[in-house]
């Protein structure tokens, strides 16, 4: 049985990067919330702010697992612990240089294209602020 990583209550697999935001099923991009924690009015489904952090600590965790700067496909697969051919359709778009992939390609993509920064989590608390 999966533990809310909040409470400890029963829990369901929470994707940091949603599926329509182009995020996959790997293991760095679950949390395992209880229903509560999911998708209440605290939880990541109603609360932006809280949305931005999990992506940030994602991303962070991502940068630290990849220390290296190219990938071969095999090692992200290992690291990652992605099917190879999901990985491969992922990364299609991108150059594989003789080295492998950019880690900074890599990230890209598993963060569902898109870079979050911590002045986004400031951009939102003063949008909040100013409401």
């Amino acid at each position: 049985m999966l533990k809310c990583e909040v409470c400890g209550k029963q829990a369901d697999k929470h994707h940091i990067v949603y599926r329509s935001q182009g995020g996959v099923d790997f293991p760095l991009n679950f949390k395992y919330l209880c229903s509560e924690h999911h998708r209440g009015k605290n939880g990541p489904h109603k609360s932006r702010r809280l949305d931005l952090e999990y992506k940030l600590e994602l991303q962070q965790r991502l940068n630290d697992l990849l220390y290296r700067d190219y990938y071969k496909i095999d090692e992200l697969v290992n690291l990652l612990q992605i099917n190879k051919g999901m990985l491969k359709r992922l990364l299609k778009d991108y150059r594989v240089y003789k080295e492998g992939y950019k880690k900074t390609d890599i990230i890209y993509r598993l963060m569902g294209r898109k870079v979050y920064t911590e002045d986004m989590l400031e951009e939102y608390y003063d949008f909040i602020a100013n409401f």
